[in-house]
């Protein structure tokens, strides 16, 4: 059973050795332009500073492949932390060593201290013991609220458990898998999946592990073609995985078998091109130009996911229902979001792209739980074990 923060008592002056997901997008120019990741660390670094702990942050950006870009530098991230929390934050520009040591024992309690990419040393991508033994000497207490890099073994969050004396998580890494485990292991129902995205191999392992758990499955965006396809209808130039039909029809047949009600699109918003001046229109699913892809679902599919999650009582997804960053082709999953936080269902949403969705349309405060990991996030959905999360249980405190 995992352990977390507020389980452990006289933190003053400790150095609490913090592992968070910071990898935040930037632009052409470098500017942070989501900073919600750090957003959702506050909880966590402000109730260290109220224990009077030092708070040491380590982080990755990117993927710099063991080697020290610049422009991988976690300064910004550091930069825009002090900002929003308005407290001095000192950076250091490695994550191990003598000097960045003795730089965290000097400062005084309540500082926020935070490292250079943990990515830069090839050690972290590796699961490097060595690499793990190194950073642990910067810390007394190891703490893990970096959910969206669960799914990955690297030393930052797997190894160094085996190397500290106390391992704990953080309170964002609590609530996403109290949340998880309330949408999936023991949910009010009907609990529905909404399920949507460009291709079916990104989501199979999902679906898979779906269909034994949910009483209702829509799928939408590009990956519902290959699943119309596999229906014997054809779709024009609209994305499918033609190696996938199989396991398609395969998905339909147990949903089938377990009585699980499984919706795709019944219209469809069809261009020539995935383009913002593109002439688009709408045609039933069955009737898709054979020069024409389907980039949207149409106002009639809108309407009917709209009605079958109407008495859901949990609601989880991941996936957008087209290619939603264009206005042309983004009145489908606009409209669904609304839908879902009209609910009086657990909604659960995951993905960054669905996050990404839900704050466009302005309906974030009315959803239960935006989850920060979309990787992480989709682990769980195929009902595999984060490796991170296992660490943690498995720790010695």
């Amino acid at each position: 059973m995992i352990k977390f923060i507020d389980s452990l008592k006289n933190l003053k002056g400790k150095r609490v050795l913090c592992r968070f997901d910071f990898n935040v997008p930037t632009d052409e120019h470098g500017n942070i332009t989501d900073d919600v990741r750090i957003r959702r660390a506050l909880p966590t670094i402000n109730y260290l500073l109220d224990e009077k702990a030092k708070v040491v942050i380590l982080s990755h950006r990117g993927r710099p492949k063991g080697k020290r870009l610049p422009e991988f530098s976690m300064e910004i991230v550091a930069k825009r932390l002090e900002r929003l929390i308005k407290k001095d934050v000192i950076f250091i520009d490695d994550c191990i060593g003598d000097k960045v040591k003795e730089a965290i024992d000097n400062a005084p309690d309540e500082s926020i201290i935070f490292l250079e990419n943990l990515r830069f040393h090839p050690g972290e991508s590796k699961n490097d013991i060595e690499f793990a033994k190194e950073l642990s000497k910067l810390g007394d207490i190891y703490l893990d609220d970096a959910f969206g890099n669960a799914h990955r073994s690297h030393a930052a969050n797997v190894a160094i458990t085996e190397v500290m004396p106390i391992s704990v998580g953080g309170f964002l890494m609590k609530d996403e898998i109290t949340y998880f485990n309330r949408a999936l292991q023991n949910p009010l129902r009907p609990l529905v999946a909404i399920v949507g995205g460009a291709k079916v191999s990104d989501k199979l392992g999902a679906l898979e592990n779906l269909v034994d758990r949910v009483d209702k499955i829509i799928i939408g965006g590009g990956m519902a073609f290959t699943f119309i396809k596999a229906l014997g209808i054809s779709v024009g130039k609209s994305l499918c995985e033609l190696d996938l039909i199989g396991k398609a029809i395969d998905i339909i047949k147990k949903a089938k078998d377990k009585n699980v009600k499984l919706y795709l699109p019944v219209d469809c918003v069809v261009a020539k091109e995935i383009n913002v001046n593109a002439d688009v229109k709408v045609v039933p699913i069955k009737e898709i130009p054979d020069e024409f892809m389907g980039l949207d679902i149409g106002p009639a599919t809108t309407t009917l996911f709209s009605e079958v999650i109407r008495d859901a009582k949990t609601i989880v997804w991941n996936g957008p229902m087209g290619v939603f960053e264009m206005e042309i082709f983004a009145r489908g999953t606009m409209s669904l979001v609304h839908s879902v936080a009209n609910t009086y269902a657990l909604t659960i949403i995951g993905g960054g792209d669905t996050d990404v969705a839900v704050h466009k349309a302005g309906e974030v405060d009315r959803m239960s739980y935006i989850s920060t990991g979309g990787g992480a996030f989709l682990h769980l959905l195929e009902g595999k074990e984060l490796p991170a999360v296992v660490a943690l249980e498995n720790s010695k405190f």
